[in-house]
């Protein structure tokens, strides 16, 4: 298991996705598309790239490829719910473009790697506010908020983006800072692996292909 002071050594992305519904393909279950992905090396904080879904784009394809080349370089991800939200959902979006799928990648999600609790919100909004996350500046770093409005413009791809442009990035640069802020507490396990399945298949072993 690696432990978390070497993990402090590896070359970490930080990342955030947004999304919109779709489609049902069910009752009350919308699929999603990726609207918007913004992603930051931790030991660099002007290297923040935020990456927008265009109007006339036929789909995210080229979003999810500027994204997956910098996930590749990276030795750790990191983010809030990752490993239930952003990057299965990257994996879906991938998988329905015939693009090549996410690989396995060491992981800390600040959800849910945090240490054992009950009854007590785990929201990034949350841990922001009862940590009293500050930037380097000092200032108390607080959740954007998009009213529902705001989100119904936005999701049409209309000016509305440019505040999607903001929550996705500044999420991205809050949760830089609360991932260290929980790091000093010590309340987050160590890092883990990320493992969508699938991989490319060896002769023989998933059985005989067509033909």
């Amino acid at each position: 298991m690696l432990l978390l002071s070497e993990a402090r050594d590896l070359h970490v992305l930080d990342f955030d996705i947004e999304n919109r519904p779709l489609s049902y393909w069910m009752d009350d279950r919308p699929t999603a598309e990726i609207t918007a992905i913004a992603s930051c090396w931790v030991d660099d904080l002007s290297s923040m790239e935020v990456l927008l879904l265009e109007p006339d784009d036929d789909g995210p394809r080229a979003i999810l490829e500027r994204f997956v080349a910098r996930y590749n370089m990276a030795d750790m991800v990191t983010g809030h719910y990752i490993r239930k939200h952003d990057l299965p959902i990257i994996n879906g979006a991938l998988y329905e473009l015939d693009m090549p799928l996410l690989t396995a990648k060491l992981t800390c999600d600040t959800k849910l790697d945090m240490f054992s609790k009950a009854d007590v919100p785990a929201t990034q909004e949350f841990l922001l506010e009862t940590l009293h996350v500050k930037d380097v500046y000092g200032k108390q770093l607080t959740k954007y908020h998009m009213s529902q409005t705001d989100w119904r413009e936005a999701n049409r791809l209309g000016a509305g983006r440019e505040k999607t442009r903001e929550r996705v990035a500044s999420d991205v640069y809050d949760h830089i800072h609360l991932r260290q802020a929980m790091l000093d507490r010590g309340m987050l396990r160590p890092p883990r692996m990320w493992n969508p399945g699938g991989g490319s298949a060896t002769p023989g072993h998933h059985g005989p292909g067509i033909g």
